[in-house]
């Protein structure tokens, strides 16, 4: 037995079952994440459930679970999960329903699913559609294509409102806001009244013009609002829907496989490609993952150079002794600091110190309203590059030491020096090293929450960092970020059960950005590596 253990197979075994136990951990997780993301797109059949008692309920079944007993009750009992919708008509999304309570289920062909901007999904069977006023069709039959060929024209309409909204009287807004700041630096400068009366002037050239576009906004609106759909719920209450408030109308027991499937990819292109709405609970996250991929790309074009010069001064260059070795300590310390100590340092330094001496200097016509004295997606990035940049420093350290001294000397004895040696021969061979650290920080830095909340990251940020204003990229402004949606909706929301879906949707698409962001480093990485192992052969 004794030669068996120190053979060392024993301690083989051990860290195969530990990586075994390792992979099965990340693949249970992944999977759990998964199976509840994908799973949220599709359409699920729509159960009419008819209880004993004689009450109805209309909605999807969403799980099965043994009722809770007392210590002394023996038998076992079940209840079904519904998610019932129409919040307006009964206050709640989800039901709890027995099943020895329950005297049928079925599965009507005419029940409907309508989407809706406010107030969740409605369910339930049209009475008729209204235009104007007037009723244009009854019953399902006939009224069911008529509401799919008015759906598609009042989403244009509704388009066309965001549009205006968005665009154009955003452009009215900024320039506005420019004429006003144009102002107020003239008049702390005692600048020329003729000046400050023609920005006056201009300011009103564009109040005038934003009262035409509202009122374009507004007549669109009350065009949204002369259509509507009866729909009467399956306990026969009757609710007047506008048209203009409907995102889809689909009939989900009438959908064969394809349409399904159709449906099942229309909904995952309207989460990664829309605006959210209800609080973030229901539609897209586009602006999140465009904030999260910005500040991304932002914090590595910041931690790179600061990294690699940082580690290329204490291998190259600093004289090796005690100091050197306390600075690599610290570095290395560094790595272990909570988040949160650099979002308070990033509040304390950029935002307080850097950023309110920017605007000082380059912003006095903005003050007291700060321009960079506030949290933005510039501070956030920086200070997601002071977390990561420990990783990149140890990472190229390591790189470097890796180059063999052979093709140091090798190239000092041609005659190049000791700067050419290292842009030329030393730095090349550390290029993999170097973006093995990048790829660490960017795994890091995407997911971190906790310094975001208090450098830049809001709930809805009502412009995106990149526009078509002067100078496009606006590194001042908030912005949103996907894990601080998933923390948002998940515990700050007012309906967290009916959000529980879109946290696990979110959350797995963030892992997939994240494995996007490292596996592009990864094989800029390998590609690297086999050119200069090649080269040096």
């Amino acid at each position: 037995m004794s030669k068996f253990w120190k053979s060392g197979d024993p301690y083989i075994w051990l860290t195969g079952v530990a990586l075994m136990f390792s992979l099965l951990m990340v693949i249970g997780l992944i999977y759990l994440i998964m199976s509840n993301a994908l799973g949220f797109f599709w359409p699920s059949n729509l159960a009419e459930i008819q209880l004993k008692e004689g009450n109805k309920y209309l909605g999807f079944v969403l799980n099965r679970e043994k009722v809770p007993t007392l210590g002394g009750e023996k038998d076992d009992k079940y209840r079904i999960r519904v998610k019932i919708g129409n919040r307006d008509l009964y206050g709640l999304d989800f039901k709890w329903i027995p099943e020895d309570e329950i005297e049928s289920i079925s599965y009507p062909k005419d029940a409907v699913v309508l989407e809706r901007r406010e107030w969740g999904d409605m369910y339930g069977f049209i009475n008729e559609i209204e235009q104007d006023g007037k009723t244009i069709s009854i019953r399902n039959e006939d009224s069911w294509p008529v509401l799919l060929s008015l759906i598609p024209e009042s989403t244009a309409t509704y388009k066309k409102i965001k549009k205006i909204g968005k665009n154009e009287i955003g452009d009215i807004n900024y320039k506005i806001k420019q004429s006003e700041q144009k102002i107020s630096g003239l008049e702390k400068r005692g600048g020329n009244q003729n000046d400050i009366s023609k920005l006056n002037d201009q300011i009103k050239e564009q109040e005038a013009i934003y009262k035409v576009k509202e009122k374009e906004i507004q007549s669109l609106y009350k065009s949204l609002a002369k259509d509507s759909v009866v729909i009467q719920s399956i306990d026969g209450v009757e609710k007047g829907i506008a048209l203009g408030s409907i995102i889809r109308a689909y009939q989900p027991n009438n959908m064969n496989l394809l349409q399904k499937l159709g449906f099942y990819f229309s909904k995952i292109w309207e989460f990664v490609s829309d605006d959210p709405r209800e609080a973030n609970t229901e539609g897209g996250v586009f602006p999140a993952i465009f904030g999260t991929v910005i500040m991304v790309l932002i914090m590595s074009i910041m931690v790179l150079p600061f990294g690699v010069l940082a580690a290329l001064y204490l291998s190259e260059y600093a004289k090796q002794g005690s100091i050197v070795k306390l600075v690599r300590i610290s570095v290395n310390n560094l790595a272990g600091v909570p988040s949160i100590v650099f979002g308070i340092f990033g509040v304390g330094f950029f935002i307080y110190g850097l950023g309110s001496t920017i605007d000082q200097f380059f912003f006095s016509d903005s003050l007291p309203a700060p321009t960079y004295g506030t949290g933005g997606i510039f501070w956030a990035s920086l200070t997601l590059a002071l977390l990561t940049v420990p990783v990149v420093i140890v990472a190229t350290e390591e790189g470097l030491a890796a180059v063999p001294k052979d093709m140091r000397a090798g190239s000092l004895a041609l005659g190049a020096t000791k700067f050419e040696t290292i842009w030329k021969v030393v730095l090349p061979g550390s290029l993999p090293a170097i973006l093995t650290g990048l790829i660490l920080a960017i795994a890091r830095a995407t997911g971190e929450v906790a310094p975001l909340m208090i450098t830049g990251v809001v709930k809805l940020a009502p412009e995106l960092p990149i526009d078509g204003r002067f100078p496009f990229l606006h590194l001042e402004r908030k912005f949103m970020h996907l894990g601080f949606h998933i923390y948002d909706v998940g515990f700050q929301s007012p309906n967290v059960e009916a959000a529980k879906p879109m946290v696990f949707a979110t959350a797995f698409l963030l892992i997939l950005i994240v494995v996007a962001l490292s596996l592009g480093a990864i094989i800029l990485r390998n590609k690297l590596r086999k050119k200069y192992t090649l080269s040096a052969v």
